[in-house]
């Protein structure tokens, strides 16, 4: 879908008044102010969740980005993973994983879940549930992915949510963040995502001007590498728990 059109689509379907929730989850109000249109539409879950539609919204990127999270975990680990995606993300990190490991899968939003469960009903070893990340309180994971889900919280939420999930780690275990990068001056693109964040993304911009780890409040107790992709657009950060 072209981007000028999910623009347009999108401010109408926020111009329209919120739905009456059935679920009795508490559904943070950013979401529903921001996002209501993209995560708890049904109409628009079947439009966005085709891995064509991510893979246009990322610039034909989504499947090096998948690939270069994905890649960080090993078979047989156990794995949490942050908020559901569109497309077949989390049945590429289930299939990773594999059998002999274990991925839970974490969201605040019911619908959301209800339709990630339904894409990996093939896979016995993943676990669903519907949560809050700012709000998890597991901990003794191997390893903690959270992909293109701080950019779409505030500030607040990015803080809490980078803490709960470095604390979740297992001493060594790793948190993989994948999500926007501020892009080199001369991208050709840089104008039209700050389009794009103005209108639709409001919360994204913050990621050019701070780095994941600022956003730690124990971040000397990590291990943190950095790399980008696509002129600087993305960003894969990487933080080790030091095993103290």
């Amino acid at each position: 879908m072209p981007q000028a059109k999910l623009i347009e689509s999108a401010q109408t379907a926020r111009a329209a008044p919120p739905c009456a929730a059935d679920s009795p989850v508490k559904i943070p109000g950013y979401l529903q102010e921001t996002y209501r249109w993209a995560y708890l539409s049904e109409g628009w879950r079947r439009v966005l969740d085709r891995p064509s539609v991510v893979s246009a919204i990322l610039w034909g990127n989504a499947n090096r980005l998948m690939d270069t999270a994905i890649a960080e975990f090993e078979p047989g680990s156990h794995v949490l993973q942050t908020a559901c995606v569109y497309g077949d993300f989390s049945a590429r990190l289930a299939r990773r994983v594999g059998a002999a490991g274990r991925l839970e899968v974490i969201d605040v939003a019911p619908l959301q879940i209800d339709n990630c469960r339904r894409k990996l009903a093939d896979y016995p070893h993943v676990r669903l549930r519907v949560v809050d990340a700012s709000r998890h309180d597991g901990a003794g994971y191997d390893g903690v992915c959270c992909f293109f889900l701080l950019h779409e919280v505030p500030e607040d939420y990015k803080r809490r949510i980078v803490d709960r999930l470095l604390a979740s780690l297992r001493p060594g275990g790793k948190a993989v963040f994948v999500d926007y990068h501020r892009p080199r001056n001369s991208h050709p693109l840089r104008p039209i995502m700050r389009l794009v964040f103005r209108r639709l993304e409001p919360y994204a911009e913050a990621l050019w001007r701070h780095d994941i780890a600022s956003y730690a409040t124990r971040a000397a107790d990590y291990a943190w590498h950095k790399e980008t992709y696509f002129g600087g657009l993305y960003q894969k950060t990487v933080a080790v728990s030091s095993g103290q």
